[in-house]
């Protein structure tokens, strides 16, 4: 089963964002990855194959800078267990980065409609279509005077949605295991 870990508070994010994976090691997976997001809106985002000890030395010698951000461990639903099928995945542009816990039913029509737009995509994975479709989305949002910098994190039906708008939220953390990723902001 896939783990997924939130986070925006006053730290940098990675170190915790890895912290509350190891916490999910149990569920078992096949690849992990994090994204974050600096202060000047820079996301960077890094993926391994294997164990989180893969993603944990790519952070080391790659880093990660931000204080907010989100973290993945992948059990292949789709795709062969390959660092460009790990989460998160991220839109054309780069401005979109997602991770997901589930099967898109409809990924395959979704995904040729994408292609025939243009979208160029980097894995196998039926996840992959969210962020460009986010990222398309977003585009119009903007272009018509909506929000830049403004996020939703969303969860299952009873889990509702959060709003986070850049420095207003005083930081918390999310996650799919029991107990959240702990820390605090």
């Amino acid at each position: 089963m896939c783990g997924i870990v939130a986070l925006v508070g006053s730290r940098e994010a990675a170190p915790q964002l890895l912290e509350g994976l190891r916490q999910l090691e149990y569920r078992g997976y096949d690849s992990a990855g994090i994204a974050t997001v600096a202060a000047q809106g820079q996301l960077t985002c890094l993926r391994a194959k294997g164990k989180l000890r893969n993603l944990t030395a790519c952070f080391e010698s790659e880093g990660a800078p931000g204080q907010c951000g989100i973290g993945h461990t992948r059990w292949a639903t789709h795709g062969k267990p390959e660092e460009r099928n790990a989460h998160p995945h991220r839109s054309s542009d780069g401005a979109v980065a997602v991770v997901q816990n589930g099967i898109i039913e409809n990924h395959r029509a979704l995904r040729e409609q994408l292609e025939a737009s243009g979208v160029v995509f980097q894995s196998e994975t039926d996840t992959e279509v969210i962020p460009h479709l986010l990222a398309a989305e977003l585009q119009q949002l903007q272009a018509a005077g909506g929000t830049p910098g403004r996020w939703v994190v969303a969860g299952g039906p009873a889990a509702g949605a959060a709003q986070v708008a850049g420095g207003l939220c005083p930081g918390g953390d999310l996650g799919s295991g029991a107990g959240g990723i702990g820390g605090g902001p």
